[in-house]
């Protein structure tokens, strides 16, 4: 705020600055027209006029780093409060939202609200400053007849202003849904290019980009027509003024009733008043703009997370891995049919809970809850005897170390995708994740190993590594509870193996939450659960669900066939 304090000081000092030199010009042309005029007379006002341009430079600079300093302050801050906004909302906030909208919040939103406070405020003060004080020192000081004709049209600018500055709010806004139409286009075409490629779609969608593109050039000109009538006609206003100034103004001249001097130093204020006039136009547009983007911002923080941390929040610094779920049913939105219903289980620590089923059975919603991504009713799950609801979300989630199926790993090098839950974590603790994880053989053989870039979303590894490298991500925190989420599903059964293998041995009481398709996956685990449209159909040890000659044990045999079939295939090749 002092910033704009000091910017806004030295901005009026420029402009009374620039309200003196008029008069000083007025007293020049006196001396000039008047008796006995020489060079030591005129001297005065001559170094007089220096010195005011100087110090008004001097000025305008030091208003101009102030101001626009703090613009950008107020830039950085908004946008840290957008980042930091939307990474604390639930994750059912982005399954309604599209990336490229939020992309466009975050550049084109936060500029023209940066905008409205640069050039916005400073304009404003400036030429409210300016209009007022030029009005009453041409009323007070020099001819009030003569400013009364000469600024009758000036009512008119405020008429165009007011009529014109809401349809450029309006349209603005028009103009942000349509950039943020095309930026999600485009990011989902640069995101899924290998798609594109893949099915022949680069001129289809070229065709959707170019409608986007026309789309968002069709609301600009919109709004560039109401823009570019607007400077027209304060432009016509102040021409009007100028010359009812010039013709009456020099009437009152021939009669005497006004010196050449007060003549020339109005028709420099009326000059002064132009700038201001004619830059209304630019003025609006910028804090219409800027008010525009602001509304579509406070929508934004107006939205508030589904998942609250209470004040009261439990810290839970040394979780042990025990896990209940009790009668867990729940539901994406009212009106759906529930995702869960009546999921119930407990798991010691030390145990593994294998989860199975068909796709959309509710593994992965299962998961997700766990994790409190997604609200379970109060009480429904608990974690060391702490209903999840109660405990910080912080220490909830690290407790959890976590493996999805579509892993996404950032555009770094491996061993920094490795430790992004743990950046503490040294090279030989990483190593040993991925040795757990069956990948680091296959890290070794790049040629800049660990340190290799993965590219976006890990594009330079194969799906099967992209899975292993994010489960030795969860490893390496060596958290209490190991959630693998179908995180296996693009390995073979070969290297499935290995990694199991390696979890028993690494993590002996420690606890393990296994979500696979395939039952070799689980057959090892505690508990085995058998999901079927969000209910749990079938629980017991391996052989216990073999023995029971359910959906588990069909599961089983197609899978055996699947593989025998498989195996007899690659002998016969």
């Amino acid at each position: 705020m002092r910033f704009y304090i000091f910017g806004l000081t030295a901005l009026v000092l420029a402009d009374l600055l620039q309200l003196i030199t008029p008069q000083i010009l007025r007293l020049f042309v006196n001396t000039v027209t008047g008796p006995g005029a020489t060079m030591q007379k005129l001297l005065p006002y001559a170094i007089a006029m220096v010195v005011a341009g100087l110090l008004i430079l001097v000025l305008r600079f030091f208003w101009r780093t102030n101001c626009f300093g703090a613009s950008r302050r107020i830039e950085y801050r908004l946008r840290r409060k957008l980042f930091g906004h939307l990474s604390g909302l639930s994750a059912n906030f982005y399954n309604h939202h599209k990336v490229g909208d939020l992309m466009a919040h975050a550049t084109n939103d936060v500029q023209a609200v940066r905008m409205s406070f640069a050039m916005g405020v400073v304009a404003s003060v400036d030429s409210s400053f300016l209009i007022v004080s030029t009005i009453v020192i041409m009323f007070s000081a020099i001819s009030p007849s003569l400013a009364l004709f000469a600024l009758l049209p000036l009512p008119l600018s405020g008429i165009v202003a007011g009529s014109l500055g809401k349809v450029i709010h309006r349209r603005f806004i028009k103009v942000q849904a349509a950039f943020a139409d095309m930026t999600d286009d485009v990011q989902e075409n640069f995101s899924g290019i290998r798609v594109v490629k893949g099915f022949a779609q680069e001129e289809p969608e070229r065709g959707k980009f170019i409608a986007r593109s026309q789309a968002y050039v069709r609301r600009n000109m919109e709004l560039v027509r109401v823009w570019g009538l607007f400077d027209p006609l304060v432009d016509a206003i102040g021409g009007i003024s100028f010359a009812i100034a010039t013709a009456y103004g020099g009437y009152l001249v021939l009669l005497g009733h006004l010196q050449l001097g007060e003549y020339v130093a109005f028709l420099y204020y009326l000059g002064l008043l132009r700038g201001p006039m004619a830059g209304a136009g630019w003025v609006i547009n910028v804090l219409q703009r800027g008010a525009a983007s602001m509304e579509r911002l406070n929508r934004i923080f107006s939205v508030t997370s589904d998942i609250k941390e209470r004040e009261d929040a439990i810290a839970l610094s040394r979780p042990r891995g025990q896990i209940s779920v009790r009668n867990l049913t729940f539901r994406y939105t009212e009106g759906l049919p529930p995702a869960l219903e009546g999921v119930s289980f407990d798991l010691q620590p030390g145990q593994t809970l294998g989860v199975i089923g068909p796709i959309g059975s509710g593994k992965s919603t299962l998961a997700n809850i766990l994790m409190r991504m997604y609200e379970a009713p109060a009480g429904s799950v608990l974690l060391d005897g702490h209903d999840i609801q109660s405990l910080r979300i912080e220490d909830l989630r690290s407790a959890y170390g976590y493996a999805p199926q579509d892993a996404f790993l950032f555009s770094e090098s491996i061993a920094d995708n490795i430790a992004f839950a743990r950046p503490d974590a040294s090279r030989v603790e990483i190593e040993h994740a991925a040795e757990e994880a069956a990948v680091h053989d296959n890290i070794v053989e790049f040629p800049q190993g660990y340190d290799t870039l993965v590219g976006e979303r890990g594009v330079t590894l194969s799906g099967g590594q992209k899975q292993r490298v994010a489960i030795a991500r969860a490893l390496v925190q060596d958290p209490p509870v190991l959630l693998l989420d179908d995180s296996l599903s693009a390995v073979d059964t070969q290297t499935e193996a290995e990694i199991l293998a390696a979890l028993r041995r690494e993590r002996q009481g420690r606890t393990n939450v296994i979500i696979a398709h395939r039952i070799s996956a689980i057959s090892h685990a505690d508990l085995i659960l058998f999901l079927e449209d969000g209910r749990v159909v079938e629980r017991g040890r391996h052989q216990d669900l073999l023995r029971l000659g359910g959906r588990y044990k069909e599961l089983y045999d197609r899978q055996l066939l699947e593989e025998r079939i498989l195996h007899r295939a690659e002998e016969g090749a």
